[in-house]
């Protein structure tokens, strides 16, 4: 009887609880089939938008905060916090901060720049990039970062584009600097990060570092008066011809660090970063996201698939940075006991295949794969932050009125938006592949390239839906289902994608024509099984009563073209097939890629074990499509 009377005040209860408590379940039923993803959407945002008025305040109150600035408060409240792990050795908040200061007091007192001028970067992963970095950002310059696999006449060729006061040259990096010296402008000064030199006229800067103070430089040196002015170029290969500057304000660089705090990362995290510091990835995401967050970064010099693991459980990594091929590398390894014995939680980055994304799940362990979509030049961005195997990103209604975009119909032929008859792009059906543009406006800018007007408005398209819009094009061709959940698809334009980098075929041609013997180069990338993006490959016509000497071109991109850039397979053909707008037809090769069983004309595959272009044979090709030969 006792057990009926302590339920009675619940069988009392008012008749309109129990349809009340039946219509919160039937809406949660609801949701969950038709809404599955509205929860997490709903926090993304809320963090999307919180960031922004966060930022949105400080501007309204006259008060800019960069990343900077952020550093420099971290290394006063966190002095004794490690800030950067390299080769074993500690760097503090306190040791960078005052490091970066010798390198802004040298060039305060030898250098003779001014705020706002451009000095030019070529390092390689060291704790150094990140001294000059932001020791020339305390003095208020813009820093150009140059990839240091570009060579020769492509480097030259950044260096005027970017127009620096200053080159300076890390101390591995040497033989590049005297092969562009005797060509480089008079007006550029060229420092190394060494004591002593040989090299005539060329400023040596670690003796120079040791004599001064680590005293810090005013503020008011590297105080930024807009968030949309010059912090950094980037350099990008784009869709087409040489490296273009992509211009990177401070805007971009606080939204590039707010990647991994909007993917979950606090500062108690330790993030593992193999991905070269000029590439944005690392720089921004990486360097940035570890300052956004006040959390530690472990740096190493170059990417290592045997040392990796090692590596995330010597330093108790929990979060790492990759791209679609470093996964791959990755799984490529010998398995080992323990593999899933670390403390990772989190993999940020782009470009890794379905297949290798569950090969690394299955075999490293509960890792939330973070993907993400991101040109550096871009205005848009998207994040996977629910972990769809496949899926760069979602967007939804709310998410399209802060960053409005559309993937519109694209003719692949004559390589161009479609236009109906009224002269408007269209707008695909979700499931079917269309080109990616987000919409210029004050909230989402495009800043465009430095030193090339005409290479900055080739990226816009104007009168898109309506009189007077304007779009950044993107160059990506991407696929929205009907979840709302988006695919990368693939490149347009004279581009394709491998080593993680991108390959503009004019700048591979360009360097292929030099040659004596060809008359005509026609580069484009071509599939090969297990392996991401497209390796490079080359047709060729060949001058009349001219041989292809396989030396000779061996020697000219080893010569002149970065790694990634180097086609792997040549094709010798007696005419160039052309489009009816005259460009050169790639379709058809890129279709009949290298298979000697089926492509009748001479192939030759890029030997780095022979050092050497050797003919393609099916024997050498069945030992490419089974991994026996390494790309």
């Amino acid at each position: 009887m006792r057990v009926w009377d302590s339920l009675a005040p619940f069988l009392m209860l008012p008749s309109w609880v129990p349809g009340v408590a039946a219509g919160i379940a039937s809406l949660h039923l609801i949701q969950k089939l038709l809404f599955p993803y509205f929860w997490a959407d709903l926090r993304y945002l809320l963090k999307v938008v919180m960031y922004g008025l966060k930022v949105e305040i400080y501007r309204l109150r006259g008060k800019i905060v960069t990343v900077l600035d952020k550093f420099v408060k971290l290394a006063e409240e966190q002095p004794h916090k490690p800030f950067l792990i390299y080769e074993g050795k500690v760097h503090t908040y306190r040791d960078v901060d005052r490091r970066s200061n010798r390198v802004a007091q040298v060039f305060l007192h030898h250098g003779a720049l001014k705020k706002g001028d451009t000095v030019a970067l070529l390092m390689g992963n060291e704790p150094d990039f990140i001294h000059v970095w932001f020791g020339l950002a305390k003095l208020g310059c813009v820093v150009a970062f140059l990839n240091f696999n570009v060579r020769s006449r492509s480097l030259l060729h950044c260096l005027s584009s970017c127009e620096p006061k200053i080159l300076i040259v890390g101390a591995d990096l040497l033989g590049t600097l005297e092969e562009i010296l005797p060509n480089l402008q008079k007006d550029i000064s060229v420092w190394i990060m060494t004591k002593d030199s040989t090299f005539p006229s060329v400023h040596t800067l670690l003796d120079k570092m040791e004599a001064v103070s680590e005293d810090p430089l005013p503020v008011n040196r590297r105080s930024a008066n807009n968030l949309k002015s010059s912090v950094l170029y980037i350099f990008t290969s784009g869709t087409t011809g040489l490296p273009k500057a992509a211009v990177i304000s401070h805007m971009q660089v606080l939204k590039g660090a707010a990647g991994l705090w909007a993917f979950g990362a606090t500062a108690e995290d330790i993030i593992y970063i193999t991905l070269p510091l000029y590439h944005s990835a690392a720089s921004l995401l990486g360097i940035g996201g570890c300052i956004e967050l006040g959390a530690t970064c472990v740096l190493r010099k170059k990417f290592s698939a045997s040392q990796f693991w090692n590596d995330c459980k010597k330093y108790n990594v929990t979060v790492i940075q990759y791209i679609g091929e470093l996964c791959r590398y990755l799984c490529s390894q010998p398995v080992k006991d323990g593999e899933k014995n670390h403390k990772v939680r989190l993999a940020v980055g782009n470009g890794v295949r379905n297949d290798v994304w569950r090969e690394f799940l299955d075999r490293f362990g509960a890792i939330k794969i973070c993907e993400f979509y991101g040109a550096t030049e871009g205005n848009i961005c998207f994040m996977n932050h629910t972990g769809k195997i496949g899926s760069v990103g979602r967007t939804n209604y709310f998410y399209k009125l802060f960053f409005p975009f559309d993937l519109i119909k694209y003719d692949f032929q004559k390589d161009e938006p479609i236009r109906n008859k009224h002269g408007w792009c269209e707008k695909v059906n979700k499931g079917e592949a269309g080109l990616l543009i987000s919409k210029v406006n004050a909230k989402n800018p495009f800043f465009g390239y430095a030193g090339n007007k005409r290479h900055t408005e080739k990226k816009l398209l104007s009168e898109v839906f309506k009189k007077g819009d304007l779009y950044f094009n993107t160059g990506d061709l991407m696929v929205q289902d009907h979840e709302n959940f988006l695919y990368f698809w693939d490149r347009i334009g004279d581009t394709f994608r491998w080593k993680g980098e991108n390959v503009a075929t004019t700048e591979v041609s360009d360097v292929i024509v030099m040659l004596d013997f060809i008359q005509e180069a026609n580069v484009y990338g071509v599939s090969v099984p297990d392996h991401e993006g497209k390796a490079g490959m080359a047709s060729l016509i060949l001058k009349q009563n001219k041989s292809l000497d396989l030396e000779q071109m061996y020697k000219q991109v080893m010569t002149y073209l970065p790694s990634y850039a180097r086609p792997l397979f040549l094709r010798v053909q007696e005419t160039m097939e052309m489009t009816g707008t005259f460009k050169q037809q790639k379709f058809r090769l890129v279709d009949e890629g290298f298979n000697p069983s089926t492509v009748t004309d001479p192939l030759y595959f890029l030997d780095n074990s022979k050092q050497a272009y050797i003919l393609l044979t099916k024997e050498v090709h069945e030992r490419i499509l089974s991994g026996q030969m390494k790309l």
